[in-house]
């Protein structure tokens, strides 16, 4: 069981997902077409799990499983799917302490917009990112060692600001 830690923004982070994503675009070859940082060690100024998510997105996402001992020799678990069909999951722990996240998708998919219309709206929107901040703060407290209950805890307010975004990005096209 891990304990659930959300710490104050660091700047660092920004440079870790630069390295981190460097490695992980020579791991996935021409496959690849860009990749993101997203999660909330994107979002500044907000508390989050030290993790550091990545979108990685690909021309063929079943060319990926092509791609699994390249990224296990990164150090990456393959989780496949992971409940998200059409996604290639993998995550990396670093002695025995979560640091990464690789989530894959195909262009055009609607989970690559949601992540970053999501990211996007709380970096143009500071009052609901602190808003998140604050209640994974609490969430963290009340669900130390519960991920389930930390991430359900999350869900509503994560679905309401999906659907701001999709109306806000909307708007901006």
């Amino acid at each position: 069981m891990r304990k659930i830690e959300v710490v104050p923004h660091n700047p660092e982070w920004r440079s870790e997902f630069a390295h981190e994503s460097k490695l992980v675009i020579a791991a996935l070859g021409n496959n690849l077409i860009t990749i993101h940082h997203i999660g909330s060690t994107s979002i500044p100024g907000i508390y989050a799990k030290p993790i550091i998510d990545m979108l990685a997105e690909v021309s063929n996402i079943e060319l990926v499983d092509e791609c699994n001992s390249q990224m296990i020799a990164l150090g990456y678990e393959v989780m496949g799917e992971f409940g998200i069909p059409g996604r290639r999951y993998f995550r990396k722990d670093i002695n025995d302490v979560r640091t990464h996240h690789v989530h894959t998708f195909q262009t055009q998919s609607p989970d690559i917009a949601r992540h970053l219309y999501f990211r996007d709206y709380m970096i143009a929107h500071p009052e609901y990112a602190q808003q998140y901040s604050e209640l994974k703060q609490k969430l963290a407290r009340q669900f130390p060692e519960d991920i389930e209950g930390y991430m359900d805890g999350k869900d509503g307010f994560i679905k309401d600001m999906q659907t701001r975004a999709q109306e806000w990005k909307n708007k901006s096209i």
